[in-house]
């Protein structure tokens, strides 16, 4: 085998470690292309190409995360991962742990941890690397990794969110949510949000947000209802899809184009937060993206014109 072909046979699992990593597809997607024009450069043929590729990617999204995390500090608004429709590392022995690291939940709550504690914890917890292949791939002993690794497994069970367990019973609410988020349906919505459920936004300064998280079940049904009635009438549709492990949807204008995309945290039949992305800087990958702005003001001005003919309506009678 070729190392072009080795590494295309490794290319989905070194994509997965940095995308855990760095939380953005695009900056995980140059971090893989990286580690393959340091492999094609190299000299030495590796004993694992493995364990030698994935301890290049950690190295280089080490780095990058070190330099993101500082831009993530002056980031407008509420920040969120680039949301990821499908992880192309399938490893069915540790699907349950592949599938947690993922969720936009377990993302948020790894930027808590220092980049040496992240890549410690996804590398071992995560993807099951043997503390030598760690300490080998983050430049620290075997025995400082251990300490590492118990550090941050105590971070992340602090905060671990939950989810509801049986998949079925989470798309069966999920279709139940998204139903009535189509109709406009405050009712239906509001039975089915948990009591201080949030409704969370990431827009980066490039797309209308709200300035704080939405929270509550009455005002999150609202503000819900408010958004999907004119956008509905405007031509506006929405495609159910997994979004980082768990249910959503990718929301798209009448021609297709990407307006956002929303994933559920589901549990104990009920929906405990809805995260958005709208930032279009997050969403190229997801497919062409639409103008929100002109979108936001189609939309507003539909509004508009409905509240008006309810109120001539009214006047008739």
């Amino acid at each position: 085998m070729t190392r072009a072909e080795e590494f295309e046979e490794l290319r989905p699992l070194l994509f997965s470690i940095a995308y855990r990593l760095l939380a953005g597809v695009s900056e995980a997607e140059d971090a893989v292309q990286e580690t393959w024009l340091r492999w094609e450069a190299s000299p030495t043929e590796p004993s694992s190409p493995k364990a030698f590729l994935s301890a290049v990617v950690t190295r280089i999204s080490i780095d990058v995360l070190r330099s993101a995390r500082v831009r993530r500090e002056s980031y407008v608004g509420q920040w969120l991962p680039e949301p990821l429709l499908t992880d192309p590392y399938q490893d069915p022995e540790r699907s349950a742990e592949l599938s947690d690291s993922l969720s936009l939940a377990a993302l948020l709550l790894l930027e808590r941890l220092t980049p040496l504690e992240r890549a410690v914890f996804v590398l071992h917890e995560v993807f099951g690397f043997a503390f030598p292949e760690v300490a080998a791939a983050v430049g620290r002993s075997g025995a400082a990794c251990r300490q590492i690794a118990v550090r941050a497994r105590r971070h992340m069970d602090e905060g671990r969110p939950r989810f509801e367990a049986d998949r079925k019973e989470r798309e069966i609410l999920a279709g139940r949510f998204f139903d009535a988020f189509r109709e406009g349906d405050v009712d239906g919505l509001r039975e089915l949000l948990a009591a201080d459920v949030s409704l969370v936004g990431d827009g980066g300064g490039k797309a209308p947000q709200r300035a704080h998280p939405v929270v509550g079940a009455e005002n999150v049904a609202r503000t819900l209802a408010a958004m999907a009635v004119p956008f509905v009438r405007i031509g506006g549709s929405l495609e159910p899809h997994e979004v980082n492990g768990q249910p959503g949807a990718v929301c798209r204008d009448r021609d297709g184009k990407v307006v956002n995309t929303l994933a559920l945290d589901i549990l104990d039949g009920q929906v405990l937060t809805i995260r958005s992305v709208l930032n279009p800087d997050k969403l190229g990958h997801v497919g062409p993206v639409a103008d929100i702005w002109a979108l936001a003001r189609e939309a507003q001005a539909a509004a508009q014109e409905a509240r008006a003919a309810s109120a001539e309506e009214s006047a008739r009678h």
